[in-house]
Order: C-alpha cells, then structure tokens, then sequence
C-alpha cells in the first residue's frame, strides 16, 4: 500500500509538467547582414562613333557679328576604361547654320580634335575635355577660316552594352579670325547618340 502510495505521490508531482506535452524549442531569428547595393558600371574602353545635334551662340566682342543658331554633326574616338578613370581621345565635325551680324554673315561649320578625362558613376561617365578647332565663316561673301581651341565639359550614359546618350557643352576661342582683326567666342550646347564597337 505504501508503494501505491509512493507511485500515486510521484505522478501528482509530475503531471502538472508534462500535462502540456513536450515543449518545442523557438528558434533563433535570423538577421542577414546588410547587403551594399552593387552598381552596374559600363565598359568605356574601344572604338566609338556616332551623331550630334545642338545650339551654337557667337560672340564677336563688339565686331557687329553675333548670332547664334543650330549646328550638328558626326563624331568618333576611342576611350580607355582604367576602372573608376576613362580617357580618350575624338574628331567630330559639325556643319553650323549661324547666321552673323543680321546677314552679313554666317559660321559655316567647325571641326574639332578632342582630349578628354572622365570618372564613371554607375552608368554614366562625366569627362571634360579640350582640343584644337578649326572653324569655316562666310562674312561679306568672303570665305574665312581659322585655327583656335576649346574647353567644355560632358556626360555620357550607357543605355545598353552598344548605345550611349549623352551631352557637351564646349566653349571656343578664335583670336584674330583668317586675320580680321575680329576675335570670336562660340558656346555650343548639343546632344549625342553613339554606338560603341
């Protein structure tokens, strides 16, 4: 009897932690560690041409041959992709329908050979540049030309792995233009489109 009495004694004392079954561990949450945002960066090296299209504005100092109007063209180069750094090098050729001094003359085209240095953020590469230019005006009937330089400054954006978008604007200096005695300044805003090879 006090045997039953002990085995009764024992399950009393122990049904109370097993009346819920056997508890099941909670597991640990899981907290990932932070993912950094991976940039997609396009590869500038190789050969590229493509096309232009933009606004010129001329500046004569006071000569009386100031305008400003439309010009676009065609461009090539070739850039070398350093990682984070981009250089290269273009011509481009633009034809110019600017008249001068309310028609006694026009800038008739401007070609340019281009030096350019740029950084790349994601997708796009933001460079400047400079160069020698070369600039064909008509004043008076008179066909003129000279020899001058520029400065300006771009964007490029790769909207696939062949297509690029982007914009420049470049600042010329011509001093004492073909010898006239006339020194013109042209600002030209313009977009572009290039297919890389």
């Amino acid at each position: 009897m006090r045997s039953i009495a002990a085995v009764l004694a024992t399950v009393a004392l122990c049904g109370p932690a097993l009346a819920g079954g056997p508890t099941v561990a909670e597991p640990e949450p899981v907290i990932a560690a932070p993912v950094e945002p991976v940039i997609a960066s396009a590869d500038w090296s190789g050969f590229y041409a493509g096309a232009q299209l933009g606004y010129g504005d001329v500046d004569s100092n006071g000569a009386g041959l100031d305008g400003n109007g439309w010009l676009g063209g065609v461009h090539a180069g070739y850039r070398w992709d350093f990682g984070q750094y981009v250089a290269g090098a273009e011509l481009d050729y633009d034809s110019a329908d600017i008249e001068l001094g309310a028609g006694a003359g026009s800038l008739d085209d401007v070609a340019r050979i281009k030096l350019m240095g740029g950084a790349e953020f994601g997708n796009s590469l933001i460079y400047a540049t400079t160069g020698a230019a070369y600039a064909d005006a008509t004043v008076g009937g008179v066909g003129l030309s000279d020899n001058g330089w520029f400065l300006g400054a771009g964007i490029d954006t790769a909207i696939n792995d062949r297509w690029t978008v982007g914009g420049e604007l470049l600042q010329h200096q011509f001093d004492n233009f073909d010898g006239s005695g006339v020194d013109l300044d042209a600002t030209t805003l313009k977009a572009k489109v290039s297919l890389r090879f």
